[in-house]
């Protein structure tokens, strides 16, 4: 099984497995999937330090942006509620989920801005409108919902692929800077241990 298949037949398994279950108020098995997943995610990956700071900022876009439209009114999750106003856990863990294709099976949509955004405000209302279907949420109005969450996906879509691809280009957790921070260690330990000994040869000579 190629790579990008692989990462989106495990995308839309954690997806079902969230929405279902926090239809049947049980989020938190939602939320478990997700994050095995996710961890399958990280070991399949070339640098997981990278992937993992993706994942990361897209978590806390999510739970932002997540949490606007619940204060505001646009979205409510009766059946699996978050902390107050804020965004319930597996909404969040959703976004986390999403990432993990960004660079794998939906990389495509990082060719042009452009792409990314129709992407972004097409498949974000569908994706919401499923979860509806199969009770996880609920829209404050069926006209006004779906084209605010379409106007936020096709900004933050394109916003999330900058992010991506500023972090893969970024020269921060790559293994040869670990390799040379490993090295530079090495080498200044070495010189301590040799210095050390010709302080105590020095001291010796001078005893005599």
């Amino acid at each position: 099984m190629g790579a990008s298949v692989k990462n989106f037949v495990l995308y839309n398994v954690g997806w079902f497995a969230a929405v279902y279950f926090a239809a049947q108020g049980q989020a938190w098995i939602g939320d478990v999937a997700i994050g095995l997943v996710v961890c399958a995610h990280l070991l399949s990956v070339p640098i997981w330090k990278k992937e993992a700071l993706l994942l990361a900022v897209a978590g806390l876009i999510g739970l932002l942006w997540e949490t606007v439209l619940v204060w505001s009114g646009v979205l409510s999750y009766p059946a699996s509620p978050g902390l107050g106003v804020l965004a319930p856990s597996w909404i969040v863990a959703m976004w986390v989920l999403f990432a993990t294709t960004i660079n794998v099976s939906l990389s495509w949509v990082k060719r042009s801005w452009w792409l990314a955004s129709l992407f972004g405000a097409l498949g974000g209302p569908l994706a919401f409108l499923a979860g509806k279907a199969l009770g996880a949420v609920e829209f404050g109005d069926l006209v006004t919902t779906p084209l605010v969450i379409g106007a936020g996906w096709a900004v933050l879509l394109p916003v999330l692929c900058r992010i991506a691809d500023h972090i893969n280009a970024s020269p921060a957790f790559d293994p040869a800077q670990d390799a040379g921070a490993s090295e530079r260690e090495d080498s200044n330990h070495r010189f301590s241990i040799l210095q050390q000994a010709l302080m105590l040869i020095s001291g010796k000579s001078l005893n005599k």
